[in-house]
């Protein structure tokens, strides 16, 4: 029992239902995280280390990159997957622990219904993602970042900081952007070849 158990969520997993899911899942696995994990690790991985401020001081540095980095991106993006992958996870659980293949999956109402919903809920999460990535590190890296410093040193309000690599951040950072698009794009197509075929299975019954 167990065994199979095993057995029809790692399938699940690696096949999903639908040509557009297969699709989905190698964009997801590959591109997505082959980008974050070797990319994202060359263009952020030293950014601590070479953003500093005027006057250079270590504590005021590591202040203002704070400041200017409240979330690391590349913890940001991680979640961002791992979060994006749990509604499909659940999903298919829940068909392994009911054994029902993947066939099977839409030609019974209810299950069909509930992988809509697993879909739904992915796009739901990039949506979220979307907006809180706009809002933490905007569209566009600058190549200065003035920080408000008073409340580490009374002498002076504010300070400039250089950021590093500020133009491969922005091509980086656009990328993701367009990462979550697509991937919004293929939840939705996915939602309509679930519906036409579907609807072809009952036109065949």
């Amino acid at each position: 029992m167990s065994l199979n158990y095993i057995k029809n969520f790692y399938e699940g997993c690696l096949r999903p239902p639908t040509v557009v899911g297969q699709f989905h899942t190698l964009f997801f696995g590959s591109v997505r995280m082959f980008f974050l994990g070797v990319l994202g690790f060359a263009v952020y991985g030293n950014e601590a280390l070479h953003f500093s401020c005027d006057p250079d001081r270590r504590e005021l540095n590591l202040f203002c990159y704070n400041q200017f980095r409240p979330v690391t991106p590349q913890v940001f993006w991680a979640l961002q997957l791992v979060t994006v992958l749990v509604p499909g996870a659940m999903f298919h659980f829940h068909a392994a622990y009911k054994n029902i293949d993947q066939e099977d999956i839409l030609e019974c109402p209810t299950i069909t219904v509930l992988y809509i919903i697993s879909v739904l809920l992915r796009i739901v999460l990039e949506v979220a993602a979307f907006w809180l990535q706009s809002r933490l590190f905007g569209f566009l890296v600058h190549s200065q970042y003035f920080c408000e410093a008073s409340s580490l040193d009374k002498t002076f309000n504010f300070t400039k900081c250089m950021v590093p690599e500020h133009f491969e951040k922005t091509i980086f950072l656009s990328a993701m952007y367009i990462f979550t698009i697509i991937t919004m794009v293929l939840c939705v197509a996915e939602i309509f070849e679930i519906l036409s075929r579907r609807l072809g299975y009952l036109a065949n019954q």
